[in-house]
């Protein structure tokens, strides 16, 4: 006697399965890093984020335009992240995943209660919980907003269909609650009054009524034509405030502008029709997915020719069954029309196309499979087995595909990797890699070898030429960072920090005058810029340039700055002046101590200094203590220390003194 399992446990399970599921795949990015690109705009680098939760952070939250989007609800949940647990990259990776969770639970509730069709609705929230093509979307803290949206967009959805079923004040506003929060977590959303009218043709088949008798049955009330569209407005009269808030701020940042520029229009309407068909093909074969895809120079005419064919020939297919399958005329307008916001004709950023777009969109194609799917086995009821052994076969295959594409965003090296490595004339890629590897000990070569890349392909990107400038000084060329840090101003001359920077070396290069006038420069266009006060008045107060005690005093204020490859710079320039400068010695010494990989190079520093000068109390405790941690050595160590201990006896002194001997 078959087991009877009541329905609303069963709709339980497959919310948990979606849930399971998710955090199964998933739960690998709790233990990767931000990435440097957006995250810093966007999380790590926003002083107004890391604060947390505050009321100067909720007003900027609510009002801020920057990195040209208004998007206060997610502006706010990085802040809550940021209250919770401070700068811990994994949580913040876990929100989004809970929230990518969250949102296939709910496409699942909408598309059951809408359908009544439970397992094509289970198939298209596992296909949403699990694709490829989501990744992006999940795994990059920046894409707060992305899953947010999607969020709010299947709430909004499922609230509708609860509204639908009994119409009322109450009801409705939950879902104009719901949109609302949507256009505020990310403006995509302003399509859903749209797909709200495709719901009203299916499956919700709203409208006046037919003169079948099944029809006149059904329980949901039927509104006029009329009504429909009116009960819609409100959400149309958001969606165009959203819309012109959106463009106010991105033309209010030059971005809108900069891409114009740059990006003629006739190529933007080409690589649309491309972008359209390539995303499909991308939802069946999910290969070669990058961070980020350059415009091509051009595309070639038989591509955009192909592709809009293809697009016609569906569209027409699917106006030609529209009242048979009313499911594909439904899918497809969805994907069309979900993706106009972001299809490239306007939009912020000059990528041609990004695997991000597709989060909600795809919702469409899944929609017209899995319906599909349904029609074939009522028709062949024979094919059910099969089919569904498809349907599971498709989401378990999307597993070790998603698995794969997370592990590409583990840090940023992966990430930009990857990208080179499935794309071509990838600027973004090659500098953000080169940005990255410049704070990675023993990378510099390579840091300078990205950058100098990316200025192959974009020669008049001032960031670039910025970064490449502050790799070559750093590796000790200042000649060479000086031309980079002067191509970067004549692109943007308005930037406080490359004055900063071409001071610097201009000073390390000796050329004090030129580098006191760019402290200045960065003072003017920022008057807050406490580094380059600070700087202006170390080269203010600077002695002779030729002098062995001006490179030490300068190697001194250095130093303090924490600018400690050029401070080694100059008390080895002071050295080659005087090399029985024991202050200078022993002041390099310290400073070696604090580079990695140059700390054994200090003994031989402080060992001079203490020849040069043998009552030199510092000397000879910095020479004890680096004489300790080498073995074998501790006796020399405790020699050192207790003959400073006799020239300075300070109590620190000696308690390092006899932790030392009871160590013995």
């Amino acid at each position: 006697m078959p087991v009877f399992v009541p329905k609303f446990r069963i709709d339980l399970w497959i919310h948990l399965a979606l849930f399971a599921a998710t955090f199964t795949v998933y739960f690998q990015t709790s233990t990767f890093d931000f990435v440097n690109y957006d995250d810093p705009d966007y999380v790590t680098h926003n002083a107004h984020v890391r604060g947390g939760i505050t009321a100067d952070g909720l007003l900027w939250a609510l009002t801020s335009g920057d990195a040209a989007n208004w998007f206060p609800v997610t502006r706010i949940s990085h802040m809550l992240d940021a209250e919770l647990f401070g700068l811990r990259a994994g949580w913040h990776h876990l929100a989004n995943v809970l929230f990518h969770a969250l949102a296939a639970m709910l496409l699942f509730a909408f598309l059951q209660r809408a359908t009544h069709a439970r397992w094509p609705s289970a198939f298209v929230a596992m296909l949403f919980a699990l694709h490829p093509l989501h990744t992006e979307s999940v795994a990059w803290v920046a894409e707060r907003k992305d899953v947010l949206c999607a969020l709010f967009w299947f709430l909004a959805l499922w609230a509708y269909v609860r509204y639908t079923e009994r119409p009322g004040l109450a009801r409705y506003s939950i879902v104009l609650f719901a949109f609302g929060l949507g256009l505020m977590a990310k403006p995509m959303i302003v399509t859903l009054p749209f797909l709200l009218l495709l719901l009203d043709f299916w499956p919700l088949r709203r409208g006046p009524a037919t003169k079948k008798a099944d029809e006149r049955k059904q329980s949901r009330l039927r509104p006029g034509k009329l009504s429909i569209l009116l009960e819609k407005l409100p959400f149309f009269a958001l969606s165009a405030a959203a819309a012109v808030t959106t463009i106010v701020v991105q033309k209010g940042s030059g971005a809108v502008e900069a891409l114009l520029a740059t990006v003629p229009i006739a190529l933007r309407l080409q690589n649309a029709c491309v972008t359209y068909v390539l995303y499909l093909a991308k939802t069946l074969w999910p290969t070669g997915l990058a961070v980020f895809c350059p415009y091509p120079a051009e595309v070639p005419a038989w591509q955009p020719l192909l592709a809009g064919l293809a697009i016609l020939a569906i569209s027409g297919l699917v106006w030609a069954g529209y009242r048979r399958f009313p499911y594909l005329a439904v899918g497809w307008l969805w994907y069309l029309g979900t993706l106009v916001p972001v299809i490239g004709l306007v939009q912020v950023g000059s990528q041609s196309r990004a695997d991000r777009y597709m989060y909600v969109p795809m919702v469409g194609p899944a929609l017209m499979l899995a319906w599909g799917a349904v029609d074939v086995i009522r028709r062949w009821p024979r094919a059910k087995v099969p089919i569904a052994a498809l349907a599971v076969a498709g989401c378990a295959c999307c597993v070790p595909l998603t698995w794969t594409q997370l592990g590409y965003w583990r840090n940023s090296e992966l990430l930009y990797d990857h990208a080179l490595a499935v794309t071509s004339g990838n600027s973004l890629a090659e500098h953000n890699l080169g940005s990255y590897l410049l704070d990675i000990p023993g990378r510099l070569p390579d840091a300078i070898r990205h950058l100098q890349a990316a200025l192959r392909i974009t020669p008049d990107s001032a960031s670039a030429h910025s970064d490449l400038g502050t790799a070559l000084a750093k590796s000790g060329k200042p000649a060479e960072a000086i031309p980079e840090y002067q191509a970067a101003l004549r692109l943007n001359p308005d930037s406080a920090i490359v004055h900063n920077n071409l001071a610097n070396a201009l000073q390390e290069a000796s050329r004090l005058p030129e580098a006191i006038a760019e402290y200045q420069l960065a003072l003017r266009f920022d008057p807050n810029y406490g580094d380059a006060r600070q700087n202006l008045a170390i080269a203010l107060r600077a002695p002779a340039p030729d002098s062995a005690e001006a490179h030490y005093s300068a190697g001194v204020d250095l130093s303090h700055a924490g600018r400690l490859t050029e401070a080694t710079t100059q008390f080895e320039a002071a050295l080659r002046m005087r090399p029985d400068f024991a202050e200078a010695q022993n002041n390099l010494g310290v400073t070696l101590t604090q580079i990695p990989g140059r700390e054994s190079e200090a003994l031989a520093h402080f060992q001079a200094a203490v020849k040069a000068k043998p009552d030199y109390s510092d000397a000879r405790f910095n020479l004890g203590v680096a004489l300790s941690q080498i073995p074998g050595r501790m006796p020399e160590a405790i020699a050192q220390l207790e003959a400073a201990y006799r020239l300075n006896p300070d109590p620190e002194l000696r308690q390092t003194l006899d932790r030392l001997r009871s160590a013995r």
